[in-house]
């Protein structure tokens, strides 16, 4: 085409064209978007938006570069490949000395009944939608949709695992996982398939730069399995049957273990037993991650040690997601909250921040995803009113950014809460911590959260545990509340609250 000035002009007005359609489609593509996520069937599309959104805020998506051993930048997609399967095989294949076991323990040879349909249909329709694949990359929609044809075929694919599993393995291993398994008394036949699951085990990594190649695993339970956990569980409470005490005196959750004492001499010394009893079968106590804590200490300065190193002391620790503090109060925790709360209002700021979504979706989004964040653990604090306050005033923060608001608009906190359909959050908090009460109450007398009610401190602080009179107010919070007798004695059972 020559390039004339009427052909200059043409192509200006052909591109003002293109532009203006281009411009209305997407407007049109925007009010579709918006009209679909108001709707139930749009409520996926809206959380997944959100998660875009915050992923494209980020500035960095990816890290792709790692170091080597000597601390050089590693830049190929090879070299990085080869240094995190270095670095993994590494971890997963380095075994812990440990005692060799003398004793025996008999197998449990019993019957083992097949796996039903029932059971494989049951486990289908607990499994959610909408997740990621496994190494067969085959979603679990695939079967949900194949309906009973799919629950036959799985149920005899699994029954032909077992019956081959048990025919072609049989010989009897030393090592601590089948020893505490056949303790624990599993079947022999669950035995047999765990082992053959760890036998010849191979992994990838899978890194920003790719697949790394597949290497062998030779220690450890394997990483991301559903079964690693409760292999675990049997390991550690086999392992820790000598050492154990009841609760509260020793709590354990996975590999956290939590061991309280009078003094730091029985501390010390129930310390050493954990470290001999774990570390002769190969566990490792780390001793960078050890600490401990004394809680309203008046017996003045000391130590405790772990075979001659010792061991950090704190004023607080995480446990659980919940922070403990050294004189019983609980304003960190509420910070922690708060900060928590921040944390996942920014990762939703891409939708709670677009002021073409209605009030209510934002609400609603808030409720799902902030509010939870701020409210974990709570049930179990006895908040003051400055403590409830600090959250309240935190969650008004958001929901005005969110609805596009300030305190220069004079708009009272009222109907803030009402356009996005959020209620008060202390109101939240107190029927959590009724709920909470409601669970302990119905349990047995001898749990561990039973063994504090009525209990006072005499110490200097004046703190008491709050159960019973803490929810005393607050069942009169709920009855001036307007809510029905019947479902207040629901809550807390058949006792009576303030009774002795």
């Amino acid at each position: 085409m020559d390039r004339t000035e009427e052909n200059r002009q043409e192509y200006k007005e052909l591109q003002r064209r293109v532009k203006r359609e281009v411009s209305k489609a997407k407007q049109k593509a925007y009010e579709e978007l918006y009209t679909r996520l108001d709707t139930r069937e749009g409520e996926k599309d809206l959380y997944r938006l959100a998660r875009q959104r915050d992923r494209d805020g980020k500035d960095v998506q990816q890290v792709r570069l790692i170091k080597d051993r000597d601390g050089r930048v590693l830049t190929s997609e090879e070299s990085v490949q080869r240094r995190w399967k270095e670095y993994f095989e590494e971890l997963m294949n380095e075994e812990n000395e440990r005692e060799k076991r003398v004793e025996g323990v008999n197998s449990v040879e019993q019957k083992v009944d097949k796996i039903r349909k029932d059971e494989v249909r049951k486990a289908l329709k607990r499994m959610k939608s909408g997740k990621a694949v496994g190494p067969d990359d085959i979603p679990v929609e695939v079967w949900k949709c194949l309906g009973e044809a799919a629950v036959e075929f799985l149920a005899n694919l699994f029954n032909r695992v077992l019956e081959n599993l048990e025919k072609a393995y049989d010989r009897v291993p030393r090592e601590e996982l089948w020893y505490c398994m056949r303790k624990s008394g599993v079947a022999e036949k669950y035995v047999r398939v765990v082992q053959d699951m760890y036998e010849r085990s191979r992994t990838v990594v899978r890194c920003a730069v790719g697949q790394t190649e597949e290497f062998n695993v030779e220690v450890g339970l394997h990483q991301g399995s559903a079964l690693s956990p409760f292999l675990f569980a049997i390991v550690m409470d086999q392992l820790s049957e000598e050492v154990r005490q009841e609760s509260p005196w020793t709590m354990m959750f996975a590999d956290d273990i939590v061991i309280c004492s009078e003094s730091r001499e029985q501390v010390e010394e129930n310390l050493e037993r954990w470290r001999f009893a774990l570390e002769r079968r190969g566990m490792k106590v780390s001793r960078s991650k050890t600490e401990y804590m004394c809680v309203n200490e008046r017996e003045g300065s000391g130590t405790v040690r772990l075979q001659a190193e010792e061991v950090k002391k704190v004023q607080e620790f995480k446990y659980l997601g919940s922070t403990v503090q050294s004189n019983g109060e609980c304003g960190k925790e509420v910070k922690k909250r708060v900060q928590a709360g921040w944390n996942g209002w920014r990762k939703v700021s891409g939708v709670l921040c677009d002021q073409k979504i209605s009030a209510r979706i934002k609400g609603k989004v808030y409720r799902t995803v902030v509010r939870p964040a701020m409210l974990y653990g709570l049930e179990t604090v006895s908040l003051r009113k400055r403590q409830e306050s600090e959250l309240e005033v935190a969650e008004l923060k958001m929901l005005r950014f969110s609805l596009g608001v300030t305190r220069l608009d004079r708009i009272r906190n009222e109907y803030i809460r009402g356009t996005a359909h959020v209620g008060r959050l202390g109101d939240k908090v107190r029927e959590a911590r009724l709920r909470w009460f409601g669970h302990v109450q119905r349990r047995e007398k001898n749990i561990s959260e039973n063994q504090g009610e009525g209990v006072q401190d005499s110490g200097e602080t004046g703190h008491a545990v709050w159960f019973r009179d803490s929810v005393t107010e607050e069942e009169t919070g709920v009855r001036a509340r307007g809510s029905r007798a019947e479902d207040v004695e629901v809550l807390f059972g058949s006792d009576k609250i303030g009774q002795d």
